[in-house]
């Protein structure tokens, strides 16, 4: 392993180190001053740190393809934006037109919302991004972090505005919320595009079943994560979410080098 892969590899721990201590530093100086101005910045770190360092986890153990800055930025920026964009408003026109919105349903459309970017990367940037199973997975972690992170942003600013201004009510969602968001969101459109990424590479009719069979999967975690909730719950979702990434990553690993020696 050389050294600029050693250094991918562990990059989170850095990733982690600094962003907290932005965050800790931004909470310290609002804390004391009371200065308004900086709530946004509170809560753009308090919602970016722990998913940004699990989407640098993640892409140093991508195998052999690199992926590059402005890919992964890209992915949060657009792929977030986009997915909350998307799933707002068919949430909002289903809710309309049936009163009440099944947690299955929410799945199922927020799920559908994350795979809008990386279906745009596939099909119109295919030469680039078919190459490799596990850049396929990193750009769902992405994705997906960036819809988490959008999201958490939105429920720590109406904490903050519904609790009159207290900043403790904001800290404490986004310490819940970016702290399970890898297993959440992050982790299941990892998986998604895990069984995506595996089509578009070898369009077989067994592969876009088992790309089906992952998206159901990422429906069904979600489902049981926002229907029941409670510490169990996620601990036991969190737990099968991550396991299957990782066991994802690790088998792209072994696929992208195996592709990779006869060239």
């Amino acid at each position: 392993m050389t050294a600029q892969q050693v250094a991918r590899r562990w990059a989170w721990i850095g990733t982690f180190l600094i962003g907290a201590a932005l965050y800790l530093l931004v909470l310290g100086v609002l804390t004391d001053t009371g200065n308004p101005n900086l709530f946004p910045t509170m809560i753009l770190l308090g919602a970016l740190v722990v998913p940004l360092t699990f989407v640098t986890f993640a892409a140093g153990r991508s195998g052999r393809w690199l992926i590059d800055g402005p890919t992964l930025g890209g992915c949060l920026l657009f792929g977030g934006v986009v997915g909350v964009v998307v799933a707002g408003l068919l949430e909002y026109d289903a809710m309309r037109r049936l009163g009440t919105l099944p947690m299955v349903r929410v799945g199922l459309i927020e799920e559908a919302a994350k795979l809008v970017v990386p279906a745009i990367l596939v099909v119109f940037f295919g030469h680039r991004y078919r190459v490799s199973l596990g850049k396929g997975i990193v750009i769902g972690v992405a994705v997906g972090t960036g819809f988490a992170v959008l999201e958490t942003m939105g429920y720590a600013f109406v904490a903050l505005l519904q609790s009159g201004g207290n900043v403790g009510a904001a800290e404490q969602t986004l310490f819940i919320r970016g702290l399970l968001s890898p297993a959440g969101h992050a982790a299941w459109t990892g998986l998604t595009c895990w069984g995506l990424w595996r089509f578009v590479i070898a369009p077989t009719g067994k592969h876009f079943l088992g790309f089906l069979g992952m998206y159901a999967l990422a429906v069904a975690l979600h489902t049981t994560w926002d229907g029941i909730g409670g510490r169990v719950t996620y601990a036991i979702v969190g737990a099968i979410s991550i396991g299957l990434l990782l066991i994802g990553l690790k088998r792209a690993q072994r696929t992208d080098n195996r592709v990779a020696v006869p060239a």
